[in-house]
C-alpha cells in the first residue's frame, strides 16, 4: 500500500486508535487488494479452531447451541478460501483446507455424508461442500497426495450421484427435497436452494468432463424449477413450496443464494454447450440479479437486510460473498456479461471495504459508508463475505482469465464417475424389535419401577432428611 500508508498505519497504531480506523485499499492496484485480501482472510481464520488438537478439522464452531454456525458453513469456507488463494496465490491455508476437505468427505463413501451430521442433512448442506470440491478441481488447487485420498472431481461426482439417486417423483412431478432425512423438519419442503445447487454441479461437472448425462441432469432440473414456478418469467428466483400442496404454495421470498448458485450453474451451461437458451437465461438472471440485490450499485440482502434493522440470520450473513463468487466466475464463462459485473463487482467491494476496520474485522451492511458493529450473528459470515469481495475483483488477471479448468484444459483432479454409489445407509434404519428387545425391556422397566418406589419409601420414612 506504500509506505505513505505505512507511516499512516503505523501512527494510528501508536495513537491508539487503530481499531476504529478504515481498511485501507486502492481498488485500482492488484497488490493493495491482495495485501487487504490477506488481513480479511486471517481474520476469518480467527473464527476455525478445527487445526487445534481434539478439535473436528473442517467446521465452524457449532452447530447451535454449541457454536453459531451450522455444518455446511464449514464447505462455503473452504469455497471462499479456495477462491482467495486462486485470485491471491496465497498459499497460508492450503494444507489446512486440503486436511479439512478430505476429512469430511468420510471415506469410503467420499460424498460427505459423515455420520455425525447425517442425520441433520439437508440437500443443500453436502452440496456447499459439494461444489467446494468442484470448484477445487477447477482451479487446479493442489490435490490431496495421501496414498488412498480421493480426487475433488472424485468427491463432487459422489454428492451428484447420491443426489441424482433422492430426484423424487412422487410429490411436485420431481426434484428434491430440502432435508434428506424424512424426520428432520423440512423434508416436506422442496425448496430452491436444495436444487439450483444439485443444477450447478451437475452443469461443471458436464463442462469439465463432457459427460452428457451431467449435462441431462442440468437441463432437468433448471426445468423442473421453472415450471414449478420457482424461476419467475421475469427472472425472480423464490424459494419454494411443500409437497402436501404439490409444491403450489410458494414462498415468495427471494435470498441471493438461490440467484447467485443458479446464475453460475446457467452461464457453466451456456459456455459448455453455446446454447443461446443458456445465454437468454443467464442475461436475464444477470439483469434481475442486479436489479433486485445491487441498488446503487452495493448488494444488499434485501429478505432481511431492511432500512432500519436487520433480521438476517448467522446463515444469511454469508450470502454475499457467494453472490460476489458467483458473478465473478459468470463474468468469465459468459464474457458477454464481464462490463456489467466488472462495474457492479467494483461498486459492491467499494461498499464492503468501507464496513471493515483496519484489522480485518467487516460489518454486515455495506451501505453505510462505515462499521455497522455487528457481530451477534456469526461474524465469519462478514468475514467471508468481504474476501470474496476483495478477491474476486481481481478476475482480470490472465490465469483466471483461462475460466475453470476441464479434463482437457489442464485439470489434473481425479475422478470417479459411480463415486457415492454402493451399499451405504444414509441414515441408519430403525430394525425390526424382537422378542429379545421385548424381555430387555420388561427388565429394565421393572428395575426402573422398584426403584422409584424404594425412593418414595425411603423418602416417607424420614430416612434422607440429612
Amino acid at each position: 500500500m506504500g509506505w505513505k500508508s505505512s507511516i499512516t498505519a503505523a501512527f494510528l497504531l501508536l495513537a491508539g486508535v487503530d481499531a476504529q480506523a478504515k481498511l485501507q485499499v486502492n481498488l485500482d492496484s492488484t497488490d493493495s487488494i491482495k495485501s487487504a485480501a490477506k488481513v480479511v482472510a486471517a481474520n476469518l481464520w480467527n473464527y476455525y479452531d478445527g487445526y487445534k488438537p481434539g478439535r473436528t478439522p473442517g467446521i465452524l464452531p457449532g452447530p447451535p447451541p454449541g457454536g453459531d454456525y451450522y455444518w455446511w458453513q464449514g464447505g462455503a469456507m473452504w469455497g471462499t478460501l479456495i477462491d482467495y488463494w486462486h485470485y491471491t496465490g496465497d498459499e497460508t491455508y492450503i494444507n489446512e483446507t486440503i486436511r479439512s476437505i478430505i476429512f469430511q468427505a468420510d471415506a469410503p463413501r467420499n460424498a460427505f455424508m459423515p455420520v455425525n451430521w447425517t442425520a441433520s442433512m439437508g440437500n443443500d448442506d453436502q452440496g456447499f461442500w459439494g461444489m467446494a470440491a468442484m470448484l477445487a478441481a477447477e482451479v487446479g488447487f493442489p490435490n490431496p497426495t495421501g496414498a488412498n485420498d480421493p480426487g475433488y472431481l472424485a468427491l463432487a461426482q459422489a454428492v451428484f450421484n447420491t443426489q441424482a439417486a433422492r430426484w423424487d417423483t412422487e410429490f411436485c412431478n420431481g426434484g428434491l427435497r430440502w432435508q434428506v432425512p424424512h424426520t428432520n423438519g423440512g423434508y416436506n419442503y422442496k425448496n430452491t436452494i436444495a436444487n439450483v445447487v444439485f443444477l450447478n454441479i451437475a452443469a461443471r461437472l458436464a463442462r469439465y468432463t463432457k459427460n452428457e448425462t451431467y449435462a441431462h441432469w442440468a437441463e432437468q432440473a433448471w426445468d423442473w424449477t421453472e415450471n414449478v414456478g420457482y424461476i419467475k418469467p421475469d427472472f425472480n428466483v423464490v424459494d419454494g413450496g411443500h409437497t402436501e400442496y404439490n409444491c403450489t404454495d410458494i414462498n415468495e421470498v427471494q435470498w441471493s443464494a438461490n440467484a447467485a448458485v443458479l446464475i453460475h450453474g446457467a452461464a457453466i451451461m451456456y459456455n459448455y454447450t453455446g446454447n443461446t437458451k443458456w445465454r437468454t437465461r443467464t442475461a436475464g438472471l444477470l439483469n434481475q440479479t442486479i436489479e433486485h440485490f445491487f441498488p446503487e450499485g452495493i448488494m444488499v440482502e434485501r429478505a432481511c437486510e431492511l432500512e432500519d434493522r436487520v433480521q438476517c440470520n448467522v446463515d444469511q450473513h454469508s450470502f454475499k460473498g457467494y453472490m460476489h463468487r458467483s458473478l465473478a466466475t459468470v463474468a468469465i464463462v459468459a464474457p458477454f456479461t464481464k462490463s456489467t459485473i466488472l462495474s457492479v463487482l467494483r461498486s459492491s467491494t467499494k461498499g464492503a471495504v468501507n464496513s471493515c476496520l483496519a484489522d480485518g474485522t467487516c460489518g454486515f451492511r455495506w451501505d453505510r459508508n462505515s462499521y455497522d458493529g455487528d457481530k451477534s450473528r456469526g461474524p465469519a459470515g462478514q468475514e467471508m463475505s468481504a474476501l470474496a469481495a476483495l478477491s474476486t475483483l481481481l478476475l482480470d488477471q490472465k490465469h483466471v482469465n483461462l475460466g475453470p479448468l476441464t479434463n482437457d484444459t489442464g485439470g489434473t483432479s481425479k475422478g470417479d464417475a459411480s463415486a457415492g454409489v454402493g451399499d451405504f445407509q444414509e441414515v441408519d434404519p430403525l430394525r425390526p424389535i424382537r422378542a429379545g428387545d421385548k424381555a430387555g425391556a420388561a427388565i429394565v422397566t421393572i428395575l426402573v419401577l422398584g426403584s422409584f418406589l424404594g425412593s418414595l419409601v425411603w423418602m416417607s420414612g424420614g430416612w434422607g432428611q440429612k
